[in-house]
């Protein structure tokens, strides 16, 4: 298949067109991420929450085939900030402004407001995919000069594309995330079997305090009312107030992903005396469960633990998912069985004086997680020696 060697610019992801872009969002080997699909990029743009006045600017980048066919994309967004990334450059940024650069505007190619691993150079199946990739690097580094931005940066890739773009120059930072991996339990107590007899005895503990208080409800698909999202919405505000925070998402955001995704959204919802006090999000991918949102407006021992990470592992067994993430940080996830995970992202930085600095620390972080990822592992694992826990 013989490539244009040129790259175009779309404002909004509706110029590219969503046949064009689930083409090669729908490649098998992504395995139906739903964050990089059109609908949810989509979703993004038209609730307002990923447009240049909230300091996304859309820049999504496509490549044509010889027939005029779109045969690859990257979703790409001219940042004013560095908010709702998940990977976090704020000291990079602090440093390079203290010696009088300007690191914003920079470009980022990510799914927004989302810290889940998924495809970032998304070519499609008949398509020679390091030929397309190159394509479309070129052209988001092309994209730094004409804007004079800082930086490029791509965030959450997965392993093989970011370990190429390691190898196109690209500075490799590593983090972790906790994921849960499913080593083909039957039910939640095989998962149970697994563990150590004194954790099997406080998640026990804790599930049954927390439904003793609570009806617990999962939703997905028809089943999704706006009801439910307004309740939902109202936990999420309140997460976010909570955490001295900006929330990202607004209430359009929710309504939509009710009307275009209802079937790949999960929504685990906790009601007492007949009112909801507590909810969680998540998206279904298909060999994932992907943790997004939590909120509740009634404090409730171990609710939080029983809604986000015990309902989503006991929903993953039983559809057959390969693993659960919830998210970003938070080591009292390893004790509830989720254990340290890779997570990564390649930058590029235009100014080379800031290049190297930011090539080295990487280099240095990359080890210190890699240490720190064993570590947690071995100390702090919840499965029994021995136990049928994740490879």
């Amino acid at each position: 298949m013989t490539l244009k060697p040129a790259v175009t610019v779309a404002r909004r992801i509706a110029e590219i067109g969503r046949a064009g872009w689930d083409a090669c969002a729908g490649n098998p080997d992504y395995m139906a991420n739903p964050f990089v699909g059109f609908d949810f990029l989509d979703i993004a743009e038209q609730s307002g929450c990923a447009v240049e006045r909230a300091g996304w600017g859309p820049q999504h980048l496509a490549v044509e085939d010889e027939a005029g066919q779109v045969a690859a994309v990257m979703p790409l967004y001219l940042k004013s900030h560095s908010q709702g990334e998940y990977i976090f450059d704020h000291a990079w940024a602090d440093a390079y402004e203290r010696v009088g650069g300007a690191y914003y505007p920079k470009l980022l190619s990510a799914a927004p407001f989302t810290p889940a691993t998924g495809p970032r150079l998304l070519v499609r199946p008949d398509v020679d995919a390091n030929e397309a990739r190159a394509i479309l690097l070129g052209g988001a580094v092309a994209l730094v000069e004409r804007y004079e931005a800082s930086s490029l940066h791509i965030n959450f890739p997965m392993e093989p594309e970011w370990t190429w773009l390691g190898g196109q120059g690209l500075a490799q930072r590593q983090g972790q995330q906790y994921h849960w991996t499913n080593a083909g339990y039957a039910t939640f107590e095989d998962f149970l079997a697994a563990l150590s007899s004194g954790r099997r005895k406080t998640i026990r503990r804790e599930r049954r305090d927390a439904q003793s208080q609570v009806e617990i409800v999962c939703l997905t698909g028809s089943d999704i009312t706006e009801d439910h999202w307004d309740a939902f919405y109202a936990f999420y505000m309140d997460t976010g107030s909570r955490k001295w925070g900006r929330p990202y998402l607004n209430r359009l955001f929710f309504s939509l992903l009710g009307e275009r995704m209802a079937d790949q959204v999960l929504l685990v919802m906790a009601r007492k005396h007949g009112r909801w006090v507590a909810g969680a999000l998540n998206l279904i991918g298909a060999d994932c469960l992907y943790g997004r949102n939590w909120g509740c407006t009634e404090d409730i021992p171990f609710l939080h633990f029983e809604l986000c990470y015990y309902q989503a592992i006991e929903w993953a067994i039983e559809r057959g998912l390969a693993r659960v993430e919830a998210g970003a940080q938070g080591q009292h996830k390893i004790a509830r069985g989720y254990l340290p995970a890779p997570v990564r992202s390649a930058h590029f930085i235009a100014d080379r004086r800031l290049r190297a600095a930011v090539a080295d620390f990487c280099d240095r972080e990359r080890a210190a997680v890699e240490g720190e990822m064993e570590w947690l592992s071995d100390e702090y694992s919840p499965f029994r020696e021995g136990g049928e826990g994740p490879a």
